[in-house]
C-alpha cells in the first residue's frame, strides 16, 4: 500500500510529435519529475525539455539488441515510486492507444502505486488530419476503426477480423503497418473491398520530415515503395483518404 512518502507514476502521451502538440500538463511533469522512462517515438524537441540526468531510454527497437523488456520497464516504474520519487512514464501518441499504458497502470494497481494518466492527443487522428484526411466525413464515413498492425508475436493467430472491417465499411487506420502493408491490403480485397478505395499513408505526421504516399488498396504497396515511406507511419483505407487531394494545395 502507498504512503505519504510514495512517489507517483504519470503515464504521459507525447502526442504525435509535433512538440507544439504536447499537452501544458505533460510538458509541466517532464520539466519537474525526478525520471522519466521514454520510448523511442518522442522527438529530440520533447526529450530535452527533461532536466539532465533525469531521462531513461527505453524504448522498443526492432532488430536491436538494445532492448528494455515491458517486464523491466513495469518494475522500475513500482521502484522508483516505493522511493518516493515523481516518474513519468512518456509515450508517443496517447499511453491508452497502442502504447501498453493499460499493461502498465494494471501493473501499477497490483503493487499498490498511486498513478494518473495524462492523455496526448493520438497519431491516428493527428497524423491523416495534418495530411488533409479527416477520419470521419459526412459523405465518407461516420464510423473508424484503428488497427493495429503489429500484434503480439505471441499470439498464435491474428485477433483482427479482415473481412468483419471490409464488410462494416467507414475509415479503417491502421498503426505500425507500414511492413505488412501487403498482407491486409489483400486481406481486404480478398474479402470484397472494392480494389479502388482510397488509401493515404502518412509517415512522421505533424513532424517537419512528415512524407504522404496515397494510392488506392490496389496500387499502395507500389506508392509506398516509390515515395520509400518507412515507419513510424499511418495507413488510412477508405473514402476519406481522397479527400486529401482537394485539400492538398492549401494545406500549410
Amino acid at each position: 500500500m502507498t504512503t505519504a512518502e510514495d512517489g507517483t507514476v504519470y503515464l504521459v502521451g507525447s502526442g504525435p510529435g509535433d512538440p507544439g502538440l504536447l499537452t501544458v500538463k505533460a510538458r509541466d511533469l517532464l520539466e519537474r519529475a525526478d525520471v522519466v522512462l521514454h520510448d523511442r517515438l518522442p522527438g529530440p524537441e520533447i526529450l530535452d525539455l527533461i532536466p539532465d540526468g533525469n531521462a531513461e531510454d527505453v524504448g522498443k527497437r526492432a532488430h536491436s539488441d538494445k532492448r528494455t523488456s515491458q517486464a523491466e520497464i513495469n518494475e522500475r516504474l513500482v521502484a522508483y515510486a516505493n522511493a518516493g520519487k515523481s516518474v513519468v512514464r512518456l509515450k508517443g501518441g496517447d499511453p491508452f492507444v497502442f502504447g501498453r499504458g493499460g499493461e502498465e497502470a494494471e501493473y501499477l494497481a497490483e503493487h499498490g502505486v498511486t498513478f494518473e494518466v495524462v492523455p496526448g492527443v493520438t497519431s491516428p487522428v493527428a497524423a491523416p488530419g495534418v495530411a488533409g484526411i479527416p477520419v470521419t466525413h459526412r459523405d465518407h464515413a461516420s464510423s473508424v476503426t484503428f488497427v493495429t498492425g503489429h500484434e503480439d508475436p505471441t499470439k498464435p493467430e491474428s485477433s483482427v477480423d479482415w473481412a468483419a472491417l471490409a464488410e462494416a465499411g467507414g475509415t479503417i487506420v491502421v498503426l505500425m503497418g507500414v511492413t505488412r502493408l501487403p498482407d491486409y491490403t489483400a486481406a481486404l480485397r480478398d474479402a470484397g473491398m472494392d480494389p479502388e478505395t482510397p488509401v493515404a499513408l502518412v509517415e512522421r505526421g505533424t513532424r517537419p520530415n512528415q512524407r504522404v504516399a496515397t494510392g488506392t488498396l490496389e496500387t499502395i504497396v507500389a506508392a509506398r515503395d516509390e515515395v520509400g515511406i518507412e515507419p513510424p507511419a499511418v495507413t488510412v483505407i477508405g473514402g476519406v483518404a481522397g479527400v486529401r487531394e482537394e485539400l492538398e494545395a492549401f494545406l500549410r
